[in-house]
């Protein structure tokens, strides 16, 4: 039986007493994230585990408060727990271009840097001081004087045996040479060839013996330079370790507890002492250095890089990246140019966010993090192998690259929290092996919440602490009835809340604005109606050229007569940013045939797939009511009229049905009536989506031309539920001027469209007479009789009968 609605069902209105007169401000503002129990339990798990791999994803739609609560769940618990260590890059005087991580307690790392820098700050004054101090100068004097008084004296000795042999020693370039002396002058060679062979002999004999002890010196005198240098070597690094000594044994007593640093400063302190020239000549030679920061440079091997400074962090961190890329997430080793050539140190090594998370939190957007090449490959490597490894994103894929430096890697430990759609998690999911393994809690947030007296306190609450907040006007009984209803209208149903808190808080505010214009006090139901219609019409454009088409006779609709085979079905169109519905003319004809039901629309490639499934369950359902004792020989064609943009969904099959029942008993279908629902082969009309819309949509068309009191709608019964009508289609519900039905099958629909009743089969199989239902079945009779007279159209089966 058809049901007519009355006004309190196709809306449910929310009583503004509900606050017993008061308003938003005497309320205690929400503190917690409500309708969202499910994923709440979840995130409680989830950040409540520490073992591997129950890592999070937050599952949901824009706007339900999942950012706001993971934050909010983030934050309680980062409070309470420890902070995390400083990391530093230092150093490593044996592989420079392997930098060391060292880890010391929050705080320690800068305070680290400070020493370090205050270090070599006092070396470089005290280094030079105690080389030119009188006693150095002394002391040194005193050892190179004691080596030259040993070469003298070697020199001498071979100089005096040289004289007694009659020869003298020549300093030349190429080293010490006797020259043969002959009544007290110098010889040449040429000279000593005119000699006489004797004489030759005796003097070359001589010069043998001498060059033997002349060598055996020159191996004396480089013994001596080289045990006067390593004396002296020994001198300055005596000098410089009582100049720096007392400073490392400071800082060494200072981190005694951390081996790392220990190490580190034994390290620098045999640099400096291998390296004294960078300090005591450095004051000299760089005064002349054109650039600045040319001196720095041979000291910054000294430097501490803090890349983690936890030292004002308050419990652990919680880091929200929103641009992941490869190098935000793991950092990258930063590059200057100097005398146009790209150069790098560990001075120039950046952390990244997981840097700053580690110990905490990391929060991303899903979205984001796969729209950055190599950032989610990244991010599965460092929780697999719980390290953050600072490289360039060419050679992290075996790409070659220029060589840079090689940070050691750091251990990870963090809580990564991924925030996206419920569809990437399925993709993720199915596509991704390792995801499952990684991210192995999933905390889904609903867009809809139970409409219980309950929540709806809650609700006021929530606009309580928006008002606070962000300083609006607060919102009496009124303003906040209607933004529950509102939020209803949101959710697509009477028993339930929408969660899309975002779209609520729009709506207070822009209502705020309205009151404010009005000098009011507080926000009433007039500022919430007027920022629900304001919003609606500023991207209505689209709707109302389209209803103005329909009012010039440009898209053909009939809201008044009857028509055969014609009917008013009912669609909605999506901008993105605003939804509404459009009735559409959906016409159907007959004829001799064996095609069976033809979608225009599919033939066209105008069709989805869901709309041809639609249209196929249409011929099961006529199959089974009509074709039992009888061959379905017909041809019927369906079409929606004047639609070039394509059809899909299947909320327009009972729509279509009606058309070609009509078309085949000849009954007219009442033009004021438009129709919505799917229907299956048993005749049962099923629930569509966006009921709301649908209605509004023809409720405009039948305004524009004037509401006669025979206009309204025909919905399935299963979407009653989700009336959440405009108050003006309320209004004229209940005056009587338009009106909503709701059917639960094929047959009520019919005798509501027809006006004939729809009629019963009868135990001989015929149906009532002069019902719908019988004269569709005698007209698909005498079409499969008619066929009988044009033997091309028969089946084999069928002719063989005939025969």
């Amino acid at each position: 039986m058809v049901n007519e609605l009355s006004s309190e069902k196709v809306r449910n209105k929310c009583d503004p007493n509900f606050m017993h007169g008061e308003t938003t401000k005497g309320l205690v503002p929400l503190q917690e994230i409500i309708g969202q129990e499910r994923a709440i339990r979840a995130l409680k798990f989830g950040l409540g585990i520490k073992e591997r791999g129950f890592n999070i994803y937050v599952a949901g739609s824009p706007g339900t408060g999942r950012t706001t609560a993971v934050r909010s769940f983030l934050e309680e618990m980062a409070r309470i727990e420890t902070v995390p260590s400083d990391w530093c890059y230092v150093n490593d005087f044996s592989h420079g271009h392997e930098p060391k991580a060292i880890r010391l307690p929050p705080g320690r790392g800068k305070e680290f840097q400070r020493d370090m820098k205050n270090f070599i700050e006092n070396a470089r004054t005290a280094l030079p001081k105690a080389f030119e101090s009188e006693d150095y100068a002394k002391k040194s004097e005193a050892t190179i004087q004691a080596i030259e008084n040993q070469r003298k004296e070697l020199t001498d000795k071979i100089s005096t045996e040289a004289q007694k042999e009659g020869f003298v020693i020549q300093s030349t370039p190429i080293g010490l040479l006797l020259i043969p002396v002959i009544k007290g002058k110098p010889v040449t060679d040429e000279q000593v060839m005119a000699l006489p062979e004797k004489n030759q002999k005796e003097i070359q004999k001589k010069r043998e013996l001498l060059e033997s002890e002349l060598r055996s010196t020159m191996r004396q005198l480089a013994d001596i330079e080289k045990a006067g240098r390593a004396e002296l070597e020994k001198m300055n690094h005596d000098i410089a370790l009582y100049a720096i000594g007392h400073l490392v044994v400071d800082l060494t007593e200072k981190y005694k507890d951390f081996p790392d640093v220990v190490a580190y400063l034994t390290d620098v302190q045999n640099d400096i002492l291998n390296n004294l020239s960078h300090f005591i000549k450095e004051h000299k030679a760089s005064s002349q250095a054109s650039v600045p920061w040319m001196k720095e440079v041979p000291l910054r091997k000294y430097e501490v890089n803090v890349i983690v400074d936890n030292s004002d962090t308050k419990g652990s961190p919680v880091i929200s990246e929103f641009n992941p890329t490869y190098q935000n997430l793991f950092g990258r080793v930063e590059k200057e140019a100097q005398f146009g050539t790209l150069v790098t140190d560990f001075t120039m090594i950046r952390g990244g966010s997981l840097h700053k998370a580690n110990g905490g939190y990391l929060i991303l957007r899903v979205e984001e993090l796969l729209r950055n090449p190599f950032s989610y490959d990244g991010l599965k490597r460092a929780l697999k192998n719980q390290q953050i490894v600072i490289e360039e994103v060419e050679e992290s894929f075996g790409f070659m690259t220029a060589r840079s430096l090689k940070p050691q890697p750091i251990p990870l430990n963090v809580k990564v929290v991924l925030i996206g759609d419920p569809f990437l998690y399925q993709q993720l999911y199915i596509l991704d092996m390792e995801f499952n393994e990684l991210f192995k809690v999933k905390a889904e947030f609903d867009t809809t919440m139970d409409r219980t007296q309950e929540n709806i306190q809650q609700y006021a609450a929530f606009v309580c602490a928006l008002c606070q907040k962000e300083n609006l006007k607060h919102l009496d009984g009124t303003g906040i009835a209607k933004l529950v209803e509102h939020s209803s209208r949101l959710a697509e149903d009477q028993q339930k809340l929408s969660t899309q808190f975002a779209e609520i808080a729009d709506i207070a505010r822009e209502a705020n604005f309205y009151a404010l214009q009005e000098n009011s006090d507080f926000v009433t139901e007039t500022h919430v109606r007027k920022a629900i219609e304001e919003k609606i019409y500023r991207s209505k454009l689209i709707q109302e050229k389209i209803q103005e088409m329909i009012k010039r006779g440009m898209i053909l609709i009939d809201t008044d007569t009857d028509r055969v085979g014609q009917v008013n079905g009912l669609s909605v169109i999506s901008l993105g940013d605003f939804d509404f519905g459009s009735p559409s003319r959906v016409t159907a004809s007959v004829s001799l045939g064996r095609e069976g039901i033809i979608d225009i629309e599919r033939e066209a490639k105008t069709g989805g797939p869901i709309h041809t499934k639609g249209v196929l369950i249409l011929s099961g359902y006529l199959s089974e009511r009509y074709a039992q004792d009888k061959p379905l020989s017909l041809s019927a064609r369906i079409v929606f009229e004047q639609n070039y943009g394509g059809v899909e969904g299947d909320s327009a099959s009972s729509t279509e049905l009606y058309a070609i029942l009509s078309a085949l008993s000849g009954l007219p279908l009442k033009q004021s009536i438009a129709v919505t629902g799917s229907v299956n082969q048993k005749g049962e009309v099923q629930a569509i989506g966006g009921v709301n819309e649908k209605i509004e949509g023809f409720f405009e068309v039948c305004k524009t031309r004037g509401l006669k009191g025979n206009q309204g709608v025909m919905i399935p019964e299963s979407n009653v539920q989700n009336l959440m009508l405009k108050e003006e289609i309320v209004k004229a519900v209940e005056d009587g001027k338009f009106h909503v039905y709701s059917v639960k099958n094929i047959d009520e629909g019919i005798e509501l469209l027809t006006g004939v009743k729809a009629g019963k089969r009868l135990e001989d199989g015929s149906f009532e007479k002069d019902t719908v239902n019988h004269k569709v079945d005698q007209r698909l009779k005498q079409m499969a009789e008619k066929l009988k007279e044009f033997p091309s159209f028969l089946t084999e089966a069928e002719k063989k009968k005939e025969d």
